[in-house]
Formats: structure tokens, C-alpha cells, sequence
């Protein structure tokens, strides 16, 4: 998997760290069996629990019979105030707020009504790790995030899941991530057969990255969607260099890899910082991997300038999302209940 501009703008320059990865301490490891280092679980109250104003689905996390494994996105993108640089510290109360008032707010809390929601917290890379040209140092930052991420998922599957199925989550860093653990310890494994499906989200993957499959409809189950959002028109910079041109990019209006486009009444409703549903806010149609959108329709949209919409990867489709991960959990509980009665 490729790495991704965090930002909205057309060209993103990172603060830049001044020393290199072996100049600086790292953070200490988390302890899962503490809920100190979740960001969200579903018997702590988090800003996971939260739905948007006017949504048509409510939370439904206490009666879910699947569960969801969101991983977060890079939120430590400033320039670092502390000894932590390359990899940002769990006792940072600054960066835990962060993380919960825009990725988990935003995002995980897309996925509440199908399942109950695991967020771990990690020791994520610092945005630099994704820009930096000593390639080590960056890849060394990124694989003790992931670390965590995956030591996350062990505790979570040991001592939460109880074989339940589950869905797997991820936005930009949190899909590099999930990649991983979708290739060391799920794809052609027993617990591929718990996978209801897989958001992979943010982060250009290409099309043999995986065995596992691409989903193909609806409420195709044990599969994996992935999309990133720009403006109509736009090639992104280094668009071949990062992989978009072999993406995978399914349209999250459609749930296909069609080339035909969904017009904005096929959007069910975005959520933007006011944390309302707006319907209809914006169409999609895959390009060349991309995904293109119109500008979306919200107050002041004359001027809005922006051509890359990373950050609203999930937010311009949150009602169809939310939609969908219930629909697929739906199919997999519904055709786990024949193989049973067979």
C-alpha cells in the first residue's frame, strides 16, 4: 500500500522532523486489557456512540450481533511539542482529542448501528514517517504503529470478539494498517470466514495486493471495498508514483467498480462540521481509480477550492455507508443461519 497526502490541499508539505528516528525516544507500548488505550469500545461511553443530527439508522451497538475493528488515520500532523517525533505518545491527551473528535466522531461512529465498535489507540507514525526521504526512519516509526495495531486485534479477538463476525474498518495510516492484517492474519485463514467485510479506505490498494476479494455488489460478504475521493477532473501529484492509476475504487454510491455514475439523489447524506446529515450532497463515479466527485452542496460551496477530499473520505458518504455495513451484516447472518440449518 502506498502512502497518501493527509490534507485537503492540492500540495501537501509536512512539518519536518529534526532528528532522525534513533535520536529520538519512543513512546511506551500500550496495554489493551486497560481501556485507557481504546478509543472506543462498546461498554465505555466515546465519541463512537455518537450519530449525526436527522440520521435516518440509530446506534445500535447494545443489540449488534457483529462487531467493527476501526483503525484511525494519521491525526499527528503538527509539529511535535514534545520528545515523542516520530511516533506519537498515548499519554498526549492533545493528540487522544484529536483522534476522537475527528476520526472517531467522524468515522468509526459511521459504523455504530451494524456493529459494536473496537477502536484501539497506537503509537501512530508521525506524518513526516510518510514524506521523509531517510525511508528507514519512516519505516521504522510506521511498523511500531503497527505493532500495536496488531497486538490490538489480538486482544480484541481473544477477549471481545467470541467468534462474533466483524468488520474491519480503516481510513489513510489506519488502511495501511489493515492491509497488514488483513495479509498476515486473516486473508486465507479461518478467520477470513468471520470477515463480514473490509473498508479499506484512503489509501490507493492495489488490485493483487490482496487474495481476498473485491466486493462486487451490495452485499457481497467476505471482501473488501476501498475508494479516495477527488474532485471531478483531478489528477492527483505523483499519481502514477502512488498508485492510484492500479487502485481499487469501488463508489460507495454504487457499490461497484462501474465506471457508470451515481447522481447526488443516489446519496443518501453527508456529514460535514456541523455534524448534519445533508442529502444528496454530492455524486460519484470512479475514474482511472479515483473516485470524482462535483463540489458538494453545502453553505458556501462557491468558495470552496478544494480538489483532494481525503479527509471526507467517509463523511460525504456517511449514510451510505452506514446503510451498507448493515446490509452486509445482514447477508452474512442470513446465509450463516442456512449453512446451519444444512
Amino acid at each position: 500500500l502506498i502512502s497518501f497526502p493527509h490534507a485537503c490541499t492540492m500540495k501537501y508539505v509536512p512539518p519536518v522532523l529534526s532528528n532522525g528516528f534513533d535520536a529520538t525516544p519512543i513512546p511506551s507500548a500500550p496495554d489493551y486489557s486497560n481501556q485507557f488505550y481504546w478509543a472506543a469500545l462498546p461498554d465505555k461511553e466515546d465519541l463512537a456512540d455518537l450519530t449525526p443530527k436527522k440520521i435516518s439508522i440509530p446506534e445500535n451497538q447494545e443489540d449488534a450481533k457483529a462487531d467493527v475493528f476501526f483503525i484511525h488515520p494519521t491525526t499527528y500532523t503538527y509539529a511535535p511539542d514534545g520528545i515523542y517525533l516520530w511516533n506519537g505518545s498515548l499519554q498526549d491527551e492533545a493528540l487522544n482529542k484529536r483522534t476522537d473528535e475527528s476520526s472517531i466522531k467522524n468515522q468509526a461512529s459511521v459504523f455504530n448501528a451494524a456493529g459494536k465498535v473496537y477502536a484501539p489507540r497506537y503509537r501512530q507514525a508521525h506524518i513526516h514517517a510518510f514524506f521523509t526521504p531517510e525511508k528507514k526512519d519512516g519505516e521504522r516509526a510506521i511498523d511500531i504503529a503497527y505493532q500495536d495495531v496488531k497486538a490490538a486485534f489480538e486482544y480484541y479477538l481473544e477477549h471481545y470478539n467470541h467468534g462474533r463476525p466483524f468488520i474491519l474498518a480503516s481510513h489513510s495510516q489506519g488502511t495501511l494498517h489493515a492491509g497488514r492484517l488483513i495479509k498476515e492474519l486473516i486473508e486465507n485463514r479461518p478467520l477470513e470466514k468471520q470477515l463480514v467485510s473490509a473498508y479499506l479506505v484512503g489509501l490507493p490498494v492495489p488490485k493483487d495486493f490482496f487474495q481476498l476479494k473485491v466486493c462486487e455488489s451490495p452485499d457481497d460478504i467476505n471482501c473488501y471495498v476501498s475508494w479516495n475521493t477527488f474532485a471531478d477532473g483531478y489528477y492527483p501529484e505523483a499519481y502514477k508514483e502512488r498508485g492510484y492509476e492500479n487502485a481499487v475504487c469501488v463508489n460507495p454510491l454504487t457499490w461497484s467498480c462501474e465506471l457508470e455514475e451515481a447522481p447526488r439523489k443516489a446519496n443518501k447524506g453527508g456529514v460535514v462540521w456541523n455534524y448534519k446529515v445533508i442529502p444528496a450532497i454530492n455524486n460519484a463515479k470512479v475514474v482511472d481509480g479515483m473516485l470524482w466527485i462535483c463540489k458538494p452542496h453545502i453553505p458556501g460551496r462557491a468558495f470552496y477550492k478544494v480538489k483532494n477530499y481525503h479527509i471526507g473520505d467517509y463523511n460525504l458518504f456517511y449514510e451510505n455507508v452506514r446503510e451498507n455495513a448493515i446490509q452486509r451484516v445482514n447477508s452474512f447472518l442470513q446465509k450463516d443461519d442456512k449453512a446451519k440449518e444444512n
